[in-house]
């Protein structure tokens, strides 16, 4: 059902002409993971080259690398995760998109989540933050990151944590403590624990019951 409801907003997507984005991309990047089984939707900033390229989300450098922490904190892209971005096109030089680009796309962000309807919202980055929460020099990524705020869409109340941007780890390699990558380990786990814990559990149980099954 849910996937049905998405194919429609994805149509949608694809004949918007309300900003400029649309006259410069090659695809439209909707989605990526499957939204049945999705707990929680992650949200990034805007399609980068290889993106707009291939039509999916967080499949660059930046994604790879996004991969790789996900992996190690045993959160499945394909099944625990519905990846959006706050713009379906690329902005040109892969620039921050604009307030008004944002505006336009924010019709098509808010569905896609009113769909999945998922558990928590993971906010990669400080445009996903700026989207949802109001920032200061008081509010900025490094103080609010790792933090559980409620954030509302469409007047539905969500949990929601912010997490940096994997191009920003791109740039930071160390794993001392308190650097940014050892923050994301520390905030996926949170988010695993919290939210996908019992998953590992059931799928324990399922696994030790087929193997009792076929002694």
């Amino acid at each position: 059902m849910k996937k049905e409801c998405l194919e429609i907003v994805r149509q949608k997507c694809e004949n918007c002409k309300a900003c400029a984005l649309s006259a410069s991309r090659t695809n439209m990047v909707f989605s990526d993971g499957n939204p049945e089984t999705a707990r929680l939707v992650l949200i990034g900033e805007a399609p980068g080259e290889i993106e707009d390229e291939c039509g999916r989300p967080f499949v660059g450098r930046a994604g790879q690398l996004l991969d790789e922490f996900l992996a190690e904190a045993g959160i499945s892209r394909d099944n625990d995760l519905y990846i959006i971005n706050t713009v379906k096109c690329r902005p040109p030089e892969n620039r921050v998109p604009t307030q008004e680009e944002q505006a336009a796309c924010r019709k098509f962000l808010d569905a896609q989540i009113d769909i999945i309807k998922p558990q928590a919202i993971v906010l990669c980055g400080a445009t996903a933050l700026k989207t949802f929460v109001e920032t200061d020099r008081k509010r900025t990524i490094s103080k609010l990151r790792g933090q559980w705020l409620n954030i509302t869409v469409d007047g539905v109340e969500y949990p929601a944590i912010t997490i940096f941007h994997p191009s920003y780890l791109l740039r930071n390699h160390s794993m001392d403590d308190g650097s940014p990558r050892r923050l994301m380990q520390q905030d996926l786990k949170e988010i695993k624990n919290r939210y996908l814990q019992d998953r590992n559990n059931t799928e324990n149980i399922f696994a030790k019951n087929l193997e009792m099954a076929m002694v």
